[in-house]
């Protein structure tokens, strides 16, 4: 048989004519060679896996069919889903129960892979995540703790926050208290300059049925002269010195 009608085996020259043969890169081998060069060591028995063997690979690591198990309770991982922990494959059974955190509310395990929420080192199923108030889950949700329970915002504004006395909505942060009054900060405002009357250190303000002025703002709206100690008339929303409230 001349040169050109061979067919052998790239690395020990053996023929390949009517045997089993593996073609990587264009270049063909004989199965051993092929194994001896190739063949990815599992890393469950530590022997090479074989061209009749079925290679499952996880991050660069391989195993047989046979040996791709889980590393606890050795049930067969192959198509089922697993979680690794310390280089060992284990299934979701066995992660849950030595890895898992515990629901909170239900204290079950909270499986890998699902979804769940965690607050301050303790861990929910995302469906026992609940508002305390209306019950319905929070999910994703801003939510705001109060005493041993948490609550979505809609709801704690509704049990707990208190009403602004000028815009009438709640007061979630901060805000203001004023003649046993609650505010916003940003609507405590002096009804002259229109000027946010909270912060100022030392500032004194004139107060008159639910509305403020800075001293130096409480002045006649006509004539301006200042009204801090006078007597005053009220217009609608305006103050008027005595003066001018008579003219009118």
């Amino acid at each position: 048989m001349s040169t050109s009608e061979r067919f052998d085996c790239h690395y020990c020259k053996d023929s390949l004519l009517g045997k089993k043969y593996i073609m990587k890169e264009d270049t063909q081998y004989c199965t051993k060679c092929y194994e001896n060069l190739f063949a990815n060591c599992c890393e469950g028995c530590s022997l090479p896996i074989g061209c009749n063997s079925k290679d499952l690979s996880y991050k660069d690591r391989h195993w047989h069919e046979q040996c791709f198990k889980c590393a606890k309770c050795s049930r067969s991982l192959v198509e089922k889903a697993f979680a690794a922990k310390d280089d060992l494959l284990l299934c979701t059974e066995c992660y849950a129960n030595d890895y898992s955190s515990k629901c909170t509310t239900c204290k079950k395990t909270v499986m890998p892979g699902s979804r769940k929420m965690e607050y301050k080192g303790n861990s929910w199923h995302e469906t026992c995540f609940l508002c305390h108030r209306c019950q319905q889950p929070i999910g994703t949700k801003s939510f705001i703790p109060k005493d041993a329970g948490y609550f979505c915002v809609p709801c704690f504004e509704k049990q707990f926050a208190y009403q602004c006395c000028a815009c009438k909505k709640a007061i979630t942060t901060g805000g203001v208290t004023y003649q046993d009054k609650p505010w916003h900060r940003e609507c405590f405002l002096c009804i002259g300059c229109r000027k946010q009357l909270s912060g100022l250190a030392g500032v004194k303000y004139i107060s008159f049925e639910e509305r403020q002025w800075h001293s130096e703002c409480f002045t006649c709206m006509q004539c301006s002269v200042s009204l801090v100690g006078r007597g005053f008339l009220t217009k609608r929303d305006n103050v008027l010195c005595t003066d001018c409230g008579r003219e009118k």
